[in-house]
């Protein structure tokens, strides 16, 4: 069970691999009514690199919202789809709409925008 419980921490960021995943997570989100996170990032991006563990921090601390992660330059069709033009960014969206979008590595702005939407939905 230790196993079990370390490997979900591990896995807290779904990693966009596809359209194909990218639809299907949005999809299954939206019947959850949960909200997502997405990080737009670059694996030559290093500001994009530095927020990929507080990003997984975010991820644990709260477990009800849907962590994505998309790499712009193996998923491109979903980058453009979404006019992402920096890296990073990091998009809320919910019910597959998007309603806040972050470009840089402002740490404390996004963890204060995320708790903020996951406090409202929580409340609503």
């Amino acid at each position: 069970m230790e196993g079990q419980q370390e490997q979900w921490r591990q896995i807290r960021v779904v990693n966009i691999e596809s359209m194909e995943s990218w639809n299907f997570y949005l999809t299954k989100a939206t019947h959850q009514d949960s909200l997502v996170v997405v990080h737009f990032t670059a694996s030559w991006c290093m500001p994009s690199v530095a927020m990929n563990p507080f990003f997984e921090e975010l991820a644990f601390n709260y477990p009800d919202v849907l962590f994505l992660s998309v790499d712009v330059d193996e998923v491109k069709e979903v980058a453009a789809k979404l006019e992402i033009k920096a890296m990073p960014t990091f998009l809320v969206m919910k019910n597959g709409t998007q309603i806040d979008k972050l470009v840089g590595a402002n740490p404390e702005e996004i963890r204060k925008r995320i708790g903020a939407y996951a406090e409202a939905i929580h409340v609503a």
